[in-house]
């Protein structure tokens, strides 16, 4: 579909209430159903200053055409919902295209890619009572542990009352656990060796008060043959995260096909590799990831 700017930005300046009311109207459906599984869309990546696609800086910098991707995905066969910042999510109430769709909120943004705090994961985004008031369905949040930063521990206390807030509602939410550390030129990475996602995992399903309503969000491993053996860590539900893959987009199909079929893998949250597909097009990278489930 074609996005008219003009549109929105006439409706946010002269009735902004048509978020709540496009919210409100809303049909909503069951986080699972079918097959059980769940192939949703992530577009939460501009909030956090993270605009690049492989070797294009400020892929995702143009917001209409962001939205026009995300709306084709959207209307594939298969797709169930879509994972965004405010901004975003409201685009796409006032566009008429989260009907029928699982809508997950971003809840941290504050760690910014490049900031000297980009560890410092702040809740900046979705609140729990947000995600409530607007009817969202569940929602997201970052988790980056580095162990030679003691900010850590002040994320990880805030990590678990936001999962505190989201089961006092009964409301999903989906922990995307890193072990990261700092290169010498203060660059972050995130550790995807066996051992580091395992202790992640086992971190993460440990937060809060309650694990009934957590979910997690994780990477497939350096090694995938390794991921029967981690996702082993933990019987939370969990979700594989997409990621940066590169020119190699059938290598990675392949490594998500086999985490697939693990017992506690319940779909799949893939963002740039499938909005921004190396060959450009977009419904068919969606519709050959909504084939592995």
């Amino acid at each position: 579909m074609s996005v008219n700017i003009s549109e929105l930005v006439h409706l946010r300046c002269h009735r902004p209430e048509a978020i709540a009311e496009a919210a409100a109207r809303r049909t909503r459906r069951p986080l699972l159903y079918g097959n059980g599984r769940l192939m949703v869309v992530a577009a939460d990546h501009p909030a956090r200053g993270a605009l690049g696609v492989g070797g294009r800086s400020m892929a995702m910098a143009n917001r209409a055409d962001l939205l026009e991707r995300l709306c084709l995905a959207l209307s594939r066969p298969g797709v169930d919902g879509v994972l965004a910042t405010a901004d975003i999510l409201d685009d796409l109430l006032l566009l008429g295209a989260l009907d029928d769709k699982v809508v997950l909120g971003s809840m941290n943004r504050g760690g910014l890619q490049g900031a000297s705090f980009e560890l410092d994961d702040r809740f900046t985004g979705h609140r729990p009572e947000d995600i409530e008031r607007l009817r969202f369905d569940a929602g997201k949040l970052l988790l980056r542990i580095d162990y030679d930063d003691p900010g850590s521990l002040t994320t990880m206390e805030s990590t678990a009352r936001a999962i505190d807030d989201m089961a006092a509602r009964k409301l999903p939410v989906f922990v995307e656990p890193f072990l990261s550390r700092r290169t010498l030129e203060g660059k972050v990475g995130n550790d995807l060796s066996a051992e580091a996602v395992t202790k992640s995992i086992a971190i993460a399903s440990g937060l809060g008060g309650t694990s009934a309503y957590t979910w997690l969000k994780v990477p497939v491993t350096e090694n995938p043959d390794d991921m029967a053996e981690v996702m082993a860590a933990s019987t939370l539900p969990a979700v594989l995260l997409g990621g940066e893959v590169g020119d190699d987009q059938d290598g990675a199909y392949e490594k998500w096909r086999g985490a697939l079929q693990l017992p506690t893998v319940r779909g799949l949250v893939v963002g740039r590799s499938l909005l921004y597909p190396a060959d450009g097009d977009v419904a068919a990278a969606v519709d050959t990831a909504v084939g592995l489930l």
